[in-house]
């Protein structure tokens, strides 16, 4: 991802976008050499970055400073250098293959993500844990019944990847305001061959399709509309992130941490889960980054405007940097999770009593209580037992149930709720119906991708 986005991947997509079009024009029967081609691609990757930096301190223009250097690499071509082209041509364009790129690597590290996920969740589908709503325990579920919430956040993202990357318009070769005015000229009024060269062009450079209309630019909703893809990815480890810190809280599950790895520099015991929490604030980062385009695509005037440029050059690949970086964290995590199944044993124990209550609930409704009344019943004797805990007592809301002579339940059928172990309800058929169904029909169409290989993270 560094790499693609760097200046030299950059620079090196404006001179192939320049060939592209030459390449085009030619075979659509412009007078373009074979040699002036040769001299054009010969010099792809030669670049004299401070002859750059010169001209364009004398000329103050980019594309032009850029176009000059490579000219005088291939003078027999500089004469058809970017005829008929605007800098959108070069610089839109090139955007837009970067985020293809870019895409399709975010696109393998989700890929890789789901293939982990499922993983885990098919291997703890059944491994009961105590559940928690509003981070106060709740009914039990299973390891991989909540592992599978997050896969199926991560599932969403991908499907939103590939619907955002079938949809992403090339700009192709649309001229100083979108009319294709100077190509027209350049082929005699032939508007065919105007049509053919946007097709060349787009083809080449990899793209289903481009634009049918634009101005000068490519819409920015565009960019908008990627970084929503992006932004939803950091919603997605940002809750699993925030997961883990909790769950790390409560020794029940915890991220990887070095033999010789430093929790604190004042606390020599702390275990800190530093790397979900790098998650969490690089998701942050992401969320709030991803509004920036909203305002760039709003705010657009009539077939163009400049103010966008120097905004976009820092958001676009920052978005997709800390995208990457983020899924890179995720991945290492979820690679190596460490479980403490005694402590979601005993967690789960020492509130057996509360995890029978609906149980209990339906069974007093089957004998034929109020559903209401006995709501309200077990509600007061509930939190009378915690109370109770609170003070360093017992904490079991059962043997109150019992002493209560209004309650149409025996202790044999108190009892016999309690033995019952299938307090998970149908998590872990839940998880292999939805691993079954949805996940691994998704993972066949990438089972040709490679898994990609382990990262050294540093903390």
């Amino acid at each position: 991802m560094s790499h693609l986005f760097s200046p030299l991947a950059k620079y090196t997509l404006w001179r192939t976008l320049w060939v592209a079009l030459a390449e085009s024009q030619k075979e659509l029967g412009l007078d373009i050499s074979s040699e002036a081609l040769a001299q054009m691609r010969a010099s792809l990757s030669s670049f004299d970055f401070p002859r750059i930096k010169e001209y364009e301190k004398d000329l103050r223009h980019d594309v032009m400073a850029h176009l000059k250097a490579y000219c005088d690499l291939c003078p027999q071509a500089a004469p058809i250098i970017h005829l008929g082209a605007t800098s959108a041509y070069v610089a839109d364009n090139c955007d837009l293959i970067q985020m293809f790129q870019a895409l399709e690597i975010i696109e393998k590290k989700l890929v890789q993500l789901l293939r982990t996920l499922s993983d885990f969740s098919s291997k703890y589908a059944s491994m009961p844990t105590l559940s928690y709503t509003h981070f106060q325990p709740a009914q039990p579920t299973t390891v991989g019944k909540r592992a599978a919430l997050w896969l199926q956040d991560f599932l969403f993202d991908l499907k939103d990847l590939i619907f955002r990357k079938d949809n992403l318009y090339f700009l192709g070769i649309k001229g100083a305001t979108g009319t294709q005015a100077s190509i027209l000229t350049l082929f005699n009024n032939d508007k065919q061959k105007v049509i053919a060269l946007d097709l060349l062009v787009t083809q080449k450079m990899g793209f289903k399709r481009a634009l049918k209309i634009s101005s000068q630019t490519y819409p920015r909703k565009q960019d908008a509309h990627v970084l929503d893809l992006l932004a939803h990815i950091a919603i997605s480890s940002h809750k699993f992130a925030t997961d883990m810190r909790l769950l790390s809280h409560l020794q029940e599950i915890e991220e990887p941490f070095e033999e010789k790895q430093v929790g604190s520099s004042a606390m020599p015991y702390k275990r800190n889960p530093v790397l979900a929490e790098r998650i969490c604030s690089l998701s942050r980062f992401l969320i709030a980054l991803s509004e920036n385009p909203r305002y760039t695509a709003a705010t657009q005037w009539l077939e163009r405007t400049l103010d966008d440029a120097a905004n976009r050059r820092l958001t676009l690949p920052e978005a997709f940097l800390t995208a990457d970086a983020i899924l890179e964290l995720v991945l290492h995590i979820t690679a190596n999770l460490t479980l403490y199944p005694r402590m979601m044993e005993k967690h789960l124990k020492e509130k057996l009593g509360f995890m029978t209550i609906e149980n209990i609930l339906m069974a007093g409704v089957k004998k034929g209580g109020c559903r209401q009344e006995l709501h309200e019943k077990l509600r007061k004797h509930s939190f009378l037992a915690t109370e109770r805990g609170k003070q360093g007592e017992e904490v079991d809301p059962l043997p109150l149930l019992l002493s209560d002579p209004e309650f149409p339940l025996s202790r044999e059928e108190l009892q016999t709720i309690l033995d019952d172990e299938n307090y998970t309800g149908m998590a872990s058929e839940q998880v292999k119906d939805y691993l079954s169904e949805e996940v691994f029909p998704m993972l066949k169409k990438y089972e040709k991708l490679e898994s990609l290989p382990p990262r050294n993270i540093e903390v």
